[in-house]
């Protein structure tokens, strides 16, 4: 593993008690980063602080409700001291079905979760990272909200929503100390799949030219990078990780 600089950052990571989230708060971790879990299952992020070690802090909470969101951001300063980096990782895929069966509050669902959340995360980390002149914000969004995969409407405009978030917070801030970028992973096998269909997940397989799902440590490596300091003249910008899917 290359070794990255972290030490002394105080990170957020939500969606951080599983999957891709655990991953990278696990290589936040490894860097020098103190970390607190945000998620909303309870058991999963208390056997995850324990997997991470003693000094991870967990916050649970709804990301779509935004006075859940504040609260949580109020608590992991007094625990960490500051929060340099937010990574929005919390996510679901919704059902897999044609647009015209899809039912509303689903879509609704997967809107306030994909969208919504990383929106209220991200509005509520500016002014504090502005007040300190320095923070690292990265989306988890999807090559989906690029292309748009058929059977899954709302994941894939939710995903779109997130790139064009990340795009205008990024300009918003530039002037600043703080970056925001978002990355547009492929199909990473997680425990997300149990969401889909067969058929969805195969379809996703047939597109990638590298021919295999993505790791999450691979999410994790490039993630990492976009939260320290070297990453300090790319904002506003998308990084692909798509097994050479992404045609842009």
């Amino acid at each position: 593993m290359n070794q990255l600089d972290l030490k002394n950052r105080g990170a957020i990571v939500t969606g951080g008690a599983a999957g891709i989230g655990y991953a990278i708060a696990t290589r936040l971790t490894q860097s020098g980063a103190r970390v607190s879990l945000w998620d909303r299952d309870a058991a999963a992020l208390a056997a995850s602080a324990k997997s991470l070690g003693g000094n991870t802090h967990t916050a649970q909470l709804d990301v779509a409700d935004e006075p859940q969101v504040q609260r949580a951001l109020k608590e992991t300063v007094a625990a960490l001291g500051k929060a340099d980096i937010l990574v929005c990782s919390a996510g679901i895929t919704g059902p897999n079905l044609k647009t015209w069966d899809y039912p509303v509050a689903d879509w609704k669902q997967v809107l306030d979760v994909n969208l919504t959340g990383v929106f209220l995360c991200n509005k509520t980390l500016a002014p504090h990272m502005q007040a300190n002149n320095y923070g690292r914000i990265v989306n988890i969004a999807s090559v989906a909200g690029k292309e748009g995969n058929p059977n899954a409407s709302a994941y894939s405009a939710s995903k779109a929503g997130v790139i064009s978030l990340t795009k205008s917070l990024g300009k918003e801030l530039a002037g600043t100390g703080v970056r925001v970028n978002c990355v547009t992973p492929a199909a990473v096998k997680t425990g997300m799949f149990s969401q889909m269909t067969q058929a969805h997940i195969d379809f996703m397989l047939s597109k990638i030219p590298m021919g295999r799902f993505g790791e999450v440590e691979e999410v994790a490596a490039l993630v990492a990078w976009l939260c320290t300091e070297d990453c300090s003249f790319s904002t506003a910008a998308v990084f692909d990780l798509s097994g050479g899917r992404a045609t842009y």
